[in-house]
């Protein structure tokens, strides 16, 4: 038996590495167990969401953003550029940079913090013991009054389309490619295939997403993902939904895809192919049969309101529990469990946890949508406002898109506030302090917003809420 600690960290993705850090501010001994191994084949903090994950994917969406400004909208604004080129493997360059920068940054903060990095793959025994097993398949194991289970997730990967070389890839794969393809397959019409999938369009490929979903992006407001659906189309995204893919092949010529949608049995050629249908909880070899923990049916950790198991002293959080699979979920789910570890009473607001898309425009959202509010016979009133009409987005050539609130019919709280627009991923955070505070629709509206700005079409939706938008025509609906 080795050290033993106050605290064991199983996983250093964006709450594994937080919630250690919580633990050491608080003043427990901690240590953390992370297996990650980065392109550079030195062990790495950070877990997916820094190494392969948010960091650069947001990355390589702001390359290819500024590549296309220059190539395709900058005209207008008097700006001609001759000879544009992009410089891919550059591109991939800057974002290994910055991953490495924000990766480094985190272990100076473990080693501020006095936490132990146990590298390696970490595995929970019975009796509230870890066994970690190093990069050199040495075996140790270690014990903790508590233990906190961040293994994160995985990605998916269909039976009829394996990974392949550079070929057939996951989300991490497409975050490496030095050249463009000339077309490219996505299957997923998710966050992670839009995102991907606008980065190598931008760059000039000709990009068919395969969705089998009926409706677009069904987790968001209808009339938000209608919004964008409409500006993706524009763009040149081939979004089609409906379409259940049956068999990839590949060979030489490229990657054959068929699938079936309501015409019948149809195929597509690609060069390449983005495999992005979700992923599952990496919770495999995780635990010793005897540990106590339990799994559901889809191998997430099972835990309570407050984020234990069945074994006292031993919690999970993040993306291998029941939840959104967010970064920043994960990471307010590891302060909660640090701070409850030494008695405190801490709190998380599931209804205020919001949602990004970083494709263009933006697309965020928190609270409920009309869907959600129909379905529990919440009656309720609706505000929205154009970017249109919005003087800021006018100048920055981006007046697509518009915000949207849903306000209590009877109280006016505001329930849920939608955005698909520019800089929405910044936006939103006014929406969530809104709804953390309990905010009436009219308690926004009351407030005084710079001028000219993004944010006065959020205030403007307020406005609407009580059909009063002071620079737009329309009436409130019920």
């Amino acid at each position: 038996m080795s050290e033993k600690y106050d605290v064991i960290v199983i996983g250093a993705g964006p709450g594994g590495y937080v919630a250690a850090i919580r633990c050491a501010q608080l003043g427990l001994k901690t240590a953390c167990v992370e297996e990650w191994i980065n392109k550079q084949q030195k062990p790495a903090l950070g877990g997916t969401c820094l190494n392969v994950g948010c960091i650069p994917s947001k990355a390589l969406l702001e390359s290819s953003e500024r590549y296309e400004e220059i190539a395709h909208h900058n005209a207008d604004h008097g700006i001609t550029v001759d000879g544009l080129q992009i410089d891919v493997a550059k591109m991939i360059a800057r974002k290994d940079k910055i991953v490495s920068q924000l990766t480094g940054g985190i272990e100076q903060l473990f080693k501020a913090n006095g936490i132990t990095w146990l590298q390696g793959r970490g595995k929970l025994l019975a009796g509230k013991q870890v066994q970690v097993t190093g990069h050199d398949s040495a075996i140790t194991t270690y014990s903790a009054d508590n233990i906190i289970v961040a293994v994160g997730s995985t990605p998916i990967e269909l039976p009829i389309a394996k990974w392949l070389d550079t070929r057939i890839v996951d989300s991490a794969g497409a975050l490496d490619w030095e050249t463009v393809p000339s077309k490219l397959g996505v299957i997923g019409a998710g966050v992670i295939g839009l995102e991907l999938g606008s980065v190598w369009r931008r760059l000039g490929a000709e990009v068919v997403v395969l969705e089998a979903m009926d409706d677009f992006l069904s987790s968001a407001d209808r009339d938000v993902a209608k919004a964008a659906q409409t500006q993706f189309k524009k763009q040149g995204l081939d979004i089609r939904l409906s379409s259940k893919v049956a068999k990839v092949e590949a060979s030489d010529d490229g990657v054959t895809v068929t699938y079936n949608d309501a015409k019948g049995e149809q195929s597509v050629v690609v060069e390449r192919l983005i495999v992005a249908v979700g992923r599952k909880p990496n919770t495999a070899g995780a635990f010793a049969d005897d540990s106590g923990v339990q799994l559901d049916e889809r191998g997430r950790v099972v835990v309570d309101s407050h984020l234990r198991t069945a074994v006292p002293g031993v919690y999970a959080i993040g993306d291998c529990v029941v939840g959104p699979m967010l970064a920043h979920k994960a990471s307010e789910e590891g302060v909660i469990v640090a701070e409850q570890i030494v008695g405190q009473k801490p709190h998380i607001n599931y209804d205020a946890i919001p949602w990004v898309i970083y494709t263009h425009p933006e697309i965020a959202w928190v609270g409920k949508t009309e869907a959600d509010l129909k379905a529990a016979g919440v009656a309720y009133n609706v505000g929205s406002f154009p970017f249109a009409a919005n003087g800021r987005a006018k100048a920055m050539d981006q007046a697509d898109g518009m915000v949207k609130v849903l306000a209590d019919a009877t109280t006016d709280r505001i329930l849920g506030v939608h955005l698909v627009g520019p800089l929405a991923s910044e936006m939103v955070g006014q929406a969530v302090i809104a709804i953390e505070t309990e905010c009436s629709a009219e308690d926004v509206a009351r407030m005084v917003f710079a001028h000219p700005s993004l944010s006065e079409a959020v205030h403007e939706a307020m406005l609407a809420v009580d059909g009063r938008a002071l620079h737009a025509v329309g009436k409130k609906r019920k």
